[in-house]
């Protein structure tokens, strides 16, 4: 499979010009994202550029027959970009990379390890999602339903911010140290949290590595950042200086104005 996705990127780039998206389209795909509403119109409407650019500069695969239609690229799109939306590297921060492999539902990835004694044991990853530094991204679809609380998109497109172990570029003015010092401190007390078998607003998933907090954290930050801001207030004020935004902010004004309404 990886001769064929590697032949696939030799397209010229012309042939991944798509038209833009309908206003019909951009409606259906938007409804079942909530977490859209957390953002004023104006950001709205510049994420739809965004995603319009995103999708002229990638490429998209269907793995294991996996028929890939607008619907599902321009899903994609939104969600891939909504971290870089107001990032201060743009869309610059997906660059040297196109491509984007979707799978039915999760995936088998081999692996191998070599122990301390110099033996290599091979076993197989059950993978929701992957992200490679230099592409491809893999995602897996679901029918578009991933399982509830979890965001494969957004988790895989931070991984791609990530330089590494959760420790991403910083944009001018961020504190490399003030952000170390709110993420492992918030890493190391979901680890005690988690080993006491006490639940929270992140996934379990979060205490693999800092670089998985970095991703599972980011998805809190776009879907649920009012808990995220509650549970780990350090983590979201670094969240939100490095994305630009304070999705908390926007979730408080949009539920206000639901329950006025």
């Amino acid at each position: 499979m990886l001769d064929k996705f590697k032949n696939w990127l030799n397209l010229p780039p012309a042939r991944r010009n798509r038209p833009a998206p309908s206003p019909k389209l951009w409606a259906c795909v938007e409804a079942p994202m909530p977490f859209l509403a957390w953002l004023s119109e104006e950001a709205r409407a510049r994420l739809r550029h965004l995603c319009q650019d995103f999708l002229s500069e990638k490429e998209f695969y269907g793995a294991r027959g996996l028929r890939l239609n607008d619907e599902i690229m321009l899903s994609i799109a939104i969600q891939a970009c909504l971290p870089i939306l107001n990032h201060f590297r743009g869309l610059s921060a997906y660059r040297g990379w196109v491509g984007i492999v979707v799978y039915p539902s999760d995936f088998i990835v081999p692996r191998q390890i070599m122990d301390e004694a110099g033996v290599v044991h091979q076993y197989e990853d059950i993978l929701l999602g992957e992200a490679h530094r230099n592409g491809p991204v893999l995602l897996s679809w679901h029918d578009g339903r991933p399982p509830s609380g979890i965001n494969i998109v957004i988790h895989e497109f931070a991984h791609m911010l990530d330089e590494a172990d959760g420790c991403p570029a910083l944009p001018p003015g961020m504190s490399a140290k003030t952000w170390k010092e709110a993420f492992t401190a918030g890493y190391e007390r979901l680890c005690k949290l988690d080993a006491a078998g006490i639940d929270t607003i992140l996934d379990p998933y979060a205490t693999d590595s800092p670089a998985e907090f970095f991703a599972v954290a980011s998805e809190a930050f776009f879907e649920t950042p009012l808990s995220l801001r509650a549970d780990f207030p350090d983590v979201y004020a670094q969240l939100s200086m490095f994305y630009g935004l304070d999705t908390a902010n926007g979730e408080e004004k949009q539920r206000g104005t639901r329950l006025i309404s």
